[in-house]
């Protein structure tokens, strides 16, 4: 089959969708998978094709393989379905060198009307064959079998688990800063608490002070005279003696 070479314009212009299919398909090692691109009324009569994307600065495609009779090249099988409007492709025993892009093409004169399809190939065990059209809104990606040598997270639940995730970081994130500001709070009233406890004790032992010293003074300011001292024998009798 000779190469078939694509214009920049259909690279940015690929049909106005005219031509439509899934935009990713995927499977494991030896995998048997299948895709379906539908077209508009007005291409039934052109041939179809299925090639894979190369080249560097002009598109170009490699190993076409065009519908027909057999419609089958290695393993890749193209079949036109002009009655449901649809291109059917079936790609055999997956390898990982598959991996890539692909022309869901109509050939015409001018520019060919397109669909880029991207193609991703696992390394694990061969699953039953999968089949996918334009309008199924079945995820591509496939999960491993029980038997796989190593065990894979499917894409599908990782593009799920992602947004949970980051809730739960921020929601973490949110309920550190609160407990932080509730922490630095509480230290902040405790040693407030601590500060008004030591003034007020300073101020009762001022206020303690100053009424000893005021029990000390009559109403005019003197000082009030104590109790008497204690006297010995021989004070008293010297008292008595200088009484008489």
């Amino acid at each position: 089959m000779r190469p078939l070479v694509l214009l920049w314009g259909c690279l940015l212009l690929p049909g106005y969708e005219a031509i439509v299919g899934p935009k990713e398909i995927s499977g494991f090692e030896g995998d048997t998978v299948s895709l379906h691109c539908t077209y508009e009324e007005e291409l039934k009569s052109y041939k179809k094709y299925w090639c894979r994307e190369s080249g560097l600065f002009i598109s170009r495609c490699s190993g076409t393989v065009y519908s027909g009779e057999y419609g089958q090249e290695g393993r890749v099988s193209v079949q036109d379905n002009p009655r449901k409007l649809r291109i059917e492709v079936i790609l055999r025993n997956l390898t990982l060198e598959d991996k890539g892009q692909y022309w869901c093409g109509v050939e015409r004169l001018g520019l060919d009307k397109t669909f880029l399809v991207s193609l991703l190939v696992f390394p694990g065990i061969s699953r039953p064959a999968k089949r996918l059209d334009s309008t199924s809104r079945e995820d591509t990606s496939f999960v491993p079998s029980r038997g796989s040598s190593k065990p894979r997270v499917s894409i599908p639940m990782i593009r799920i688990l992602a947004p949970v995730l980051v809730l739960l970081a921020l929601l973490l994130a949110t309920g550190l800063a609160a407990l932080g500001s509730y922490v630095l709070q509480w230290r902040k009233k405790v040693q407030q608490a601590a500060e008004t406890q030591k003034k007020e004790k300073v101020h009762l032992s001022h206020l303690t002070s100053e009424e000893d010293a005021a029990s000390w003074k009559n109403p005019e300011g003197d000082m009030t005279p104590g109790p008497p001292l204690p006297m010995s024998e021989d004070e008293l009798d010297f008292s008595k003696f200088i009484s008489v």
